[in-house]
């Protein structure tokens, strides 16, 4: 950063940092997130502020003869960090077992970083950034999505006491290439059994798999629940 910074330098990195932001925030605007178009101009404009107010305050005395305290201008990027956190953790959502929004709180805080970038004065930096964001986040889902990840979930069963046998169920589980982790059975007028199943495949976990359809047609079973126990973000 040089010293000396003149109102043509502020104006053309905060024309710089809103369009970096808007960039990014297009995609994530386009995708339905949450930090859309607006929020990431402002991010990365508020970051920039604060980088440009730290390069404007570099040539000023850091300690006074008279003073208790010494001026950090590099403190205010630090603060701008920190404070961001919170932004980044509001877009966190937590349901059950699911948790979305994690991607979207990593682009805030790298458009925070650009901002920062393109404050202190460095456009091929933060040029460099914006177009590696963009590859990350509009080509790289596709390979995210054909990579096969570990899933979870959690199949209910409801029969009747003489339709299908436990061993008859466990049997048709396992030939469908899922492994077993927990299992219970409530046992009333009815039999609800419950497994809690892993197994590895690029398909979405919200898909219904043909299991549900082969155990409908066993003997005197009455109704197949589904319930993915995670989600593929797709962010």
């Amino acid at each position: 950063m040089t010293v000396t910074v003149s109102t043509q330098d502020i104006i053309l990195r905060l024309l710089a940092a809103a369009l970096a932001g808007a960039l990014i925030g297009l995609d994530r605007g386009t995708r339905g997130r949450t930090a859309g178009l607006r929020t990431n101009i402002l991010v990365c404009l508020a970051a920039a502020g604060a980088m440009i107010e730290a390069n404007l305050t570099l040539g000023v005395l850091g300690k006074t003869g008279s003073s208790f305290t010494m001026m950090d201008a590099l403190r205010f990027p630090l603060g701008v960090l920190t404070g961001i956190g919170f932004i980044g953790a509001g877009a966190i959502l937590r349901r059950d077992n699911i948790v979305k929004g994690v991607t979207t709180a990593a682009t805030i805080w790298l458009v925070t970083v650009i901002g920062l970038v393109i404050g202190g004065g460095y456009f091929t930096l933060g040029a460099a950034l914006v177009v590696l964001a963009l590859v990350v986040l509009s080509l790289l889902i596709y390979v995210e999505q054909a990579l096969p990840r570990d899933r979870t979930a959690l199949l209910t069963v409801e029969t009747g006491k003489q339709g299908a046998t436990d061993e008859d169920l466990r049997g048709a589980i396992l030939k469908a290439g899922y492994k077993i982790v927990l299992f219970s059975i409530d046992v009333h007028e009815t039999r609800k059994l419950r497994w809690s199943l892993t197994w590895r495949s690029s398909d979405k976990a919200e898909n219904t798999p043909p299991l549900v359809r082969e155990l409908m047609r066993l003997p005197d079973v009455t109704a197949v629940v589904w319930s993915p126990l995670d989600a593929d973000e797709h962010e």
